[in-house]
């Protein structure tokens, strides 16, 4: 049986989304146990755990979360973003989630830039490249288990770099968009290293869910794939740095590192927004526009280039969160989000509210 008093988790190192929540649970010293795999064998008929009878997730993601439902039953959870809200309300003290409604409002729309598009500058590095790729195929079936027969890991290696490549075009990544991807990523880098230069995180000195988000998907940029690694070297050593220093947050006392006040935060976060409204805003508009066409891929311009990628439901829903999250907001502190996203682009992600 599962201990009640730690909270299981299924996952991998190269998992970006592993990643974020492993720290995130340092962070927050919250009691948890990682059990590294694959949730749909291990749960599985046969697997390791089957006496667990769990269904496995459907699709398998990582990581996948063992949680109680409201009936005590242990059922499988995969989505990070309502995880770590869950988690809040389960686990007190030592929130990721700012209290400022505004504050806590850019947190969740840069937590979702994190998860939706920073993860298309790791996919694409990883296995665009020749170099990346191989060295990719070759990590990824050891982390799936490190004593693999060598017959065995050149199957997998196979077999795993094969797929993946085939899979770049449906996030986006070919030779046309791949200038665009590449000069995003080093924007979001230089704008990084000048962020750092006046805070330890994102929303003051103390960390966010956003932070654990974009470290996440940077543990994987920075610590796995041979290019964004050096690019990275190149432009931010402070961003190097910073995801050295996130992987164990847990001796930090948030209450000594207070929150940054929101009129008061610096004007690298105002070039954050630009850079999502200039990149992330049109996809995810496109993307819902194709969605209500029934369409099975999109195509628009970002940044002066043609971008054609599958739709994605789950990516539509990130849209309508957002709004969500911005219209249970009082009338003043949509103002000051507003005022925030003037000329940024972003305010083109707002809908009418209906």
């Amino acid at each position: 049986m599962l201990p009640k008093e730690k909270v299981t988790l299924i996952g991998a190192p190269p998992s970006p989304y592993t990643r974020k929540m492993i720290a995130l649970l340092r962070y927050r010293q919250i009691p948890y146990e990682i059990i590294w795999g694959n949730p749909g064998e291990l749960l599985e008929s046969g697997g390791a755990f089957e006496d667990l009878d769990i269904e496995p997730p459907k699709p398998v993601l990582l990581p996948t979360f063992l949680m109680r439902d409201e009936r005590g039953e242990i059922k499988t959870v995969t989505d990070s973003t309502p995880i770590i809200r869950r988690l809040e309300n389960e686990f007190e003290g030592r929130s990721v989630i700012p209290e400022d409604p505004a504050l806590c409002f850019l947190n969740y729309l840069l937590e979702d830039f994190g998860d939706e598009w920073v993860t298309k500058y790791m996919f694409h590095y990883r296995w665009h490249f020749e170099e990346d790729a191989d060295n990719a195929s070759s990590i990824l079936p050891l982390n799936h288990k490190v004593d693999l027969a060598d017959d065995e890991w050149k199957a997998f290696k196979n077999g795993i770099g094969s797929r993946q490549i085939e899979r770049l075009w449906v996030v986006g990544s070919n030779d046309t968009t791949a200038p665009l991807i590449e000069n995003s990523y080093k924007r979001f880098l230089e704008i990084m290293e000048s962020h750092l230069s006046n805070l330890p995180f994102l929303f003051g000195r103390r960390p966010s869910s956003a932070d654990f988000a974009i470290y996440g998907q940077l543990t994987q940029l920075i610590g796995l794939d041979p290019t964004s690694r050096a690019i990275a070297h190149d432009i931010s050593l402070r961003t190097v740095a910073w995801i050295n220093s996130m992987e164990d947050l847990s001796g930090i006392n948030p209450d000594k590192n207070p929150w940054q006040d929101f009129e008061a935060l610096p004007e690298t976060m105002k070039l954050l927004l630009i850079e999502l409204g200039r990149v992330y805003v049109p996809a995810l508009l496109a993307n819902s526009l194709s969605l209500n066409k029934g369409e099975e891929t999109w195509e628009t311009e970002i940044d002066g280039s043609t971008w054609t990628q599958k739709t994605f439901n789950y990516q539509g829903k990130c849209l309508q969160w957002i709004n969500q999250e911005f219209y249970t907001l009082a009338d003043h502190d949509q103002k000051r989000v507003l005022d925030i996203f003037e000329g940024t682009g972003c305010e083109n992600l707002l809908m009418k509210e209906k």
